[in-house]
């Protein structure tokens, strides 16, 4: 017999049980996730190739399938952005180039077309130094692309592309050299011009590069495209569409592969390059694929660009004329590889004391620059690179901030990840193209 108020109950082996019923006790075991136990929380990283860098992603996993992912940033910090406020503005090129390693020419320019503006000589600056700064550009962009599409190949299982892309990228660092003395971090683009002049040797050596790359680029789509692997790893794999890449202010190939022409080359130019004729390349896909074929075409438009500079280049000067700000150009290296040659130094001394006196002024204490602020942005291999830049009217920066795309970027890695496979999120860090340089600064 029951006894009113109490719960039924049965005898089994194991004694007696009570049947439970009645008040929310059904809806709490309902809420209950029968496999919430089953769930383990992984760290990728702090470090992992897909990043190129050190990033690290918390993700928790139920299975193979990643229901939430956070990413943790920070570890490759370097304090550049501060750093700045303790150089004169000219130091500040050799900071700035060491951000996105993978992208020096770029942080470089965007850098020194910042602080010309604060100056008020953007439209001073000659043309073949502009000319210079185009080129240069478009062949680190090349360089870039061909880094990612190198090591994303090899992190989806392409081993070949990881020798094939570095192989081709060691042209463009080749040609890095000829014209600056360094193939990465070259700190050449500076405020009113270029440190040096792009020699013969390697105008050469570029049209050599122009002849080469579109052959090789061939053999990796031919190599690729039409690999079934290659299309099942990237095919409807971190989708990201135009809607989530605005939201999140994703630029660059991945907001292009989700169908939106955006480039800054086109829609602010800069570097007058509303004076060359290119295409922005564009998917509907918004996957790795889309990623990828954007990125393959963008190394053909670059080819283009640089044809184009190559054939405007003019005699003329790489330095603004004011020699208040002029940094000095043409400088000659010496035997042994360092410093500058003797024949330069003795050049330098030769002149009057005047001229000597200013020169180490301008050296050691750099030029000053007004009181204001500005914001400048240029088209990077990752998408928008700006640059905030405040001058308080002293010979050293009060402020400069990046907005950096790689750091931007990776807000859309748990848009693509929760929900996916965590072999996916191999493939969809990859296609954003971090670099943890530019991210963390």
């Amino acid at each position: 017999m029951t006894t009113p108020g109490y719960a039924t109950e049965r005898e089994t082996a194991e004694g007696k049980v009570f049947t439970v019923t009645g008040g929310d006790w059904d809806t709490v075991v309902s809420g209950v996730d029968p496999i919430n136990d089953e769930r383990i929380v992984v760290n990728m990283g702090p470090q992992h190739p897909s990043t190129h860098g050190v990033l690290r992603l918390v993700m928790e996993l139920e299975g193979e399938t990643v229901r939430e992912c956070r990413p943790v940033v920070g570890y490759l910090h370097t304090g550049i952005e501060k750093n700045l406020e303790y150089r004169n503005w000219v130091q500040g090129t050799t900071f700035v180039t060491r951000m996105d390693y993978l992208a020096p020419i770029f942080n470089e320019t965007g850098y020194a077309l910042a602080v010309e503006k604060l100056l008020g000589i953007t439209d001073e600056i000659p043309e073949r130094a502009t000319t210079i700064r185009v080129l240069m550009m478009e062949l680190n962009r090349i360089a870039s692309h061909l880094v990612w599409i190198a090591t994303t190949g090899m992190e989806l299982g392409a081993i070949s592309m990881m020798l094939y892309g570095f192989r081709e990228r060691e042209y463009v660092l080749d040609i890095f050299e000829l014209c600056s003395g360094l193939r990465m971090n070259m700190a050449y683009v500076r405020p009113g011009g270029v440190a040096q002049d792009v020699p013969d040797e390697a105008i050469k050596k570029i049209d050599e590069f122009l002849d080469y790359l579109p052959k090789r680029l061939k053999e990796y789509e031919d190599m690729l495209s039409g690999q079934v692997i290659w299309q099942q790893r990237t095919q409807g794999v971190a989708v990201l569409d135009v809607t989530g890449c605005l939201s999140l202010g994703i630029t660059g190939p991945v907001l292009r592969s989700a169908g939106l022409a955006w480039d800054l080359r086109k829609t602010n130019p800069y570097c007058g390059y509303e004076n060359y004729e290119f295409d922005v390349p564009t998917a509907t896909t918004s996957d790795v694929w889309g990623r990828y074929l954007v990125r393959m075409a963008e190394m053909r438009e670059s080819m283009k660009i640089v044809r184009q500079a190559v054939d405007r280049l003019r005699p003329g000067r790489i330095m603004v004329s004011d020699k208040k700000i002029a940094w000095p150009a043409q400088l000659a290296i010496g035997v042994d590889g360092m410093g500058n040659s003797l024949e330069h130094v003795a050049k330098i001394m030769g002149q009057s004391m005047e001229s000597l006196i200013h020169h180490f002024k301008l050296v050691t204490e750099g030029f000053r620059v007004p009181p204001g602020q500005v914001y400048v942005g240029i088209e990077a291999p990752r998408g928008e690179l700006g640059v905030h830049a405040v001058s308080d009217g002293g010979t050293r920066p009060y402020r400069v901030h990046y907005r950096e795309p790689s750091f931007i970027n990776l807000q859309a890695v748990p848009a693509m990840a929760e929900g996916a496979l965590l072999a996916d999120v191999i493939a969809g860090g990859a296609s954003l193209d971090p670099v943890m340089g530019g991210c963390d600064r």
